[in-house]
């Protein structure tokens, strides 16, 4: 009968976890899209890849994206959780909410201005600095790194 008990507590506990993991996928779908949008851009910066418009646009696109999925990404649930991930959402998402709303409008504003203003690799360059401050500001505050 103990074991009985200790195997299903174990069980339940392992459906916890792969829920949490699943409910935390969306936020690392999402992140991992603005890494690879933002790989494209910064090839063109550095001359790796030739400046193309149509790839800028893209790419601008998928952070457009993101701007506006997320405030969702990060439910009161996920607080606390540990993912299998390299990084996990900080506490001070749900702490700080205001703030991270402030970063996320930030992130908006640089995004729209690049939008704007962004037509060839010296525009490209602004660009690719104000986003990449943006993301950097809030993943120094809003993100932990597991392990």
């Amino acid at each position: 009968m103990m074991r009985f008990a200790l195997a299903a507590v174990a069980i339940l506990l392992n459906v916890g976890v792969a829920a949490a993991q699943d409910a935390a996928a969306p936020g690392r779908s999402q992140m991992k899209a603005n890494g690879d949008a933002i790989g494209v851009l910064v090839a063109m910066v550095k001359g790796d890849k030739p400046y193309d418009q149509a790839a800028v646009d893209a790419a601008l696109a998928k952070f457009e994206e993101c701007v506006r999925k997320l405030p969702t990404l990060y439910p009161e649930s996920l607080r606390g959780v540990q993912t299998d991930a390299r990084y996990s959402p900080s506490a001070k998402i749900w702490d700080d909410k205001a703030g991270f709303a402030d970063q996320i409008s930030g992130f908006g504003s640089a995004v729209a201005t690049a939008r704007s203003t962004t037509t060839n690799v010296d525009s490209l360059k602004a660009s690719v600095d104000a986003i990449g401050k943006q993301c950097g500001n809030c993943h120094q505050t809003y993100r932990t790194r597991n392990g």
